[in-house]
């Protein structure tokens, strides 16, 4: 099903996004507020309308049975250059509700692997963002 859903490089961006920020079962404001960053910092808002994006994403998403098929095919249509980059971003969505469900963490690690980035490398990404979160959050440095 979202195979019809998602054919191009933004859509599939965009709903991996929605993947990530939904993955613990809700969205917060600070997940909506830094997916909307996320999507203007890539220009995805001049190619879509984040609305119907996010309808399309809520009418298959229940459906997805396979996490790593779904994003294995998201990835193959992104193909993309700056893997590090866009798994950075994932994180960091996963993150912003400043709660790390056991989910999240299964997830980000599937992302991880679809877009063949080591373990170490992924490892020290989320040290990277988490500590980025603290130090935004409580001002420690």
């Amino acid at each position: 099903m979202y195979q019809d859903a998602v054919t191009t490089q933004e859509e599939a961006i965009t709903h991996l996004f929605f993947h990530c920020c939904l993955k613990d079962g809700e969205y917060t404001s600070e997940e909506l507020n830094t997916l909307s960053e996320k999507i203007v910092i890539g220009g995805l808002n001049k190619e879509l309308n984040f609305k119907s994006e996010m309808q399309r994403y809520k009418g298959y998403y229940r459906s997805i049975t396979d996490d790593e098929a779904y994003l294995d095919y998201l990835v193959q249509v992104i193909r993309p250059t700056n893997e590090l980059a866009l798994y950075s971003y994932c994180v960091e969505l996963c993150l912003s509700d400043s709660v790390f469900a056991v989910q999240e963490e299964s997830l980000l690690n599937k992302i991880r692997e679809a877009l063949s980035i080591d373990t170490a490398a992924g490892a020290i990404i989320l040290k990277l963002i988490l500590q980025r979160n603290i130090v935004e959050t409580q001002k420690l440095f």
